[in-house]
């Protein structure tokens, strides 16, 4: 009797055993399964470049304006005008600037008069002067005569000097009234060709503040030059002599080639951001570029041929909590990598929750963490990267190799209540 009571007690925990384990298999299987977005490691090339927008102008940008005010009376030139320097391309109503000088000019004339007036009245009183003094030595008339003789050769001097003045005054005025006059015609500074034009003929230019500008004058269209607006997470990269490459919205399925010049030192902010003026020389035979166009630079600072090479997605990737319990509840870690499921700080797969990555000096710049996918479950790798080009990085190093498949996101899998209890062995 107490065997079969032995018996049946074994039999009764062998069915628990079994019913608890069928259970344990359906609730597993009903789960659903993790699903992974995948790509390859392979090798090509890549093309580190940094891009940045900027504007083209003309190497020198002359303004024309006008030193006199007065009413334009012809224009002698035209937007795309090709001009040479001293080449008349506008004309400023003369008259009264030649009016000025004309009564200049009699002034002029009406002072050099008062002049040789004045120097035959200092003669006449020097030749009295002359003869006080020798009646005055034969003692025939007064000291008195004698001395007022004297005092007016010596007014009359100074009055020769005087008129000497007003002379040279007269003189200076007529030369300004003549260089005023001179102004009315404008006339190019330089060769080039003009790129705009301010007024129109009868319209009326005021100088007294401000020299107004009447023509802007590119010297030479052949050569230009684009200012671009580089971003200073990104100007460390530049460096003269570096080439660069643009498109323009009038053609852009022409690439168009430059060269660096110079990078400004002058910082501009717009919107907290700061950018530097990275000029770039461009040669413009064809003319088919112009001032004004926006250009979309492009600077290849690193190029490297045939290297291994990783989606930038694979390195942003991380396995969320729910994938990490689930691994951990069929066997924990990979075999010879100890905590690599772990989701503390500094684990290859750190981060917060949800993936979103390790926090800032967890691991070097160059050091990062990717999935490789070899069955069902990833296993993290490390490895060391280069240069990337936006959308693939080089491996520099790390045990990996082409064709190994990597980890770029998931999707469905066991929600997070359901990986706990797996967690905890129910």
């Amino acid at each position: 009797m107490t065997r079969r009571r032995i018996l049946l007690v074994l039999a009764a925990v062998a069915v628990v055993v079994a019913g608890l384990g069928l259970w344990r298999w359906r609730a597993g299987a009903g789960q659903p399964k993790f699903q992974f977005d995948t790509a390859k490691l392979e090798r090509g090339k890549i093309v580190a470049k940094v891009t940045a927008t900027g504007t083209l102008s003309a190497l020198v940008t002359v303004q024309v304006g006008s030193q006199v005010s007065g009413r334009i009376a012809a224009l002698y030139a035209d937007f795309n005008s090709s001009v040479k320097k001293g080449q008349r391309i506008a004309k400023i109503d003369p008259q009264l600037f030649q009016a000025a000088a004309d009564q200049a000019r009699a002034n002029l004339f009406a002072a050099e008069g008062n002049l040789v007036t004045a120097q035959v009245q200092a003669a006449d009183a020097r030749r009295l002067a002359t003869r006080q003094r020798e009646l005055a030595a034969r003692k025939l008339n007064a000291q008195a005569d004698l001395d007022t003789a004297v005092a007016n050769a010596d007014a009359a001097d100074a009055q020769v000097r005087a008129a000497e003045g007003t002379v040279a005054q007269a003189r200076a005025a007529l030369r300004q009234s003549e260089v005023n006059l001179a102004y009315t015609d404008i006339v190019s500074p330089t060769n080039g060709t003009v790129i705009s034009r301010s007024v129109d003929v009868g319209q009326t230019v005021a100088a007294s503040l401000q020299a107004p500008t009447i023509f802007v004058i590119a010297e030479d269209l052949s050569k230009m030059q684009v200012d671009t607006s580089v971003a200073e997470a990104d100007v460390g990269r530049l460096r003269p002599g570096m080439a660069a490459s643009f498109t323009v919205d009038a053609y852009p399925s022409e690439v168009f080639r430059g060269v660096v010049r110079q990078i400004r030192n002058a910082p501009q902010t717009v919107q907290n951001v700061v950018t530097y003026d990275a000029v770039i020389d461009v040669d413009n035979p064809d003319l088919k570029l112009k001032p004004g166009m926006t250009a979309n630079v492009t600077f290849v600072y690193a190029e490297k041929d045939d290297v291994l090479r990783v989606p930038n997605a694979a390195l942003r990737f991380r396995p969320p909590p729910s994938l990490l319990a689930s691994s951990n509840a069929k066997g924990g870690g990979a075999p010879g990598r100890p905590g690599a499921n772990a989701t503390g700080p500094g684990s290859p797969g750190g981060g917060r929750a949800g993936g979103a990555g390790p926090r800032p000096g967890a691991e070097p710049a160059d050091r990062r963490t990717i999935w490789t996918l070899d069955g069902e479950r990833p296993e993290p790798e490390r490895i060391r990267v280069g240069i990337s080009d936006g959308s693939f990085t080089e491996v520099v190093e790390g045990e990996v190799k082409a064709g190994d498949v990597v980890v770029t996101d998931v999707s469905g899998g066991p929600p997070s209540g359901v990986a706990a209890g797996l967690r905890r062995g129910l």
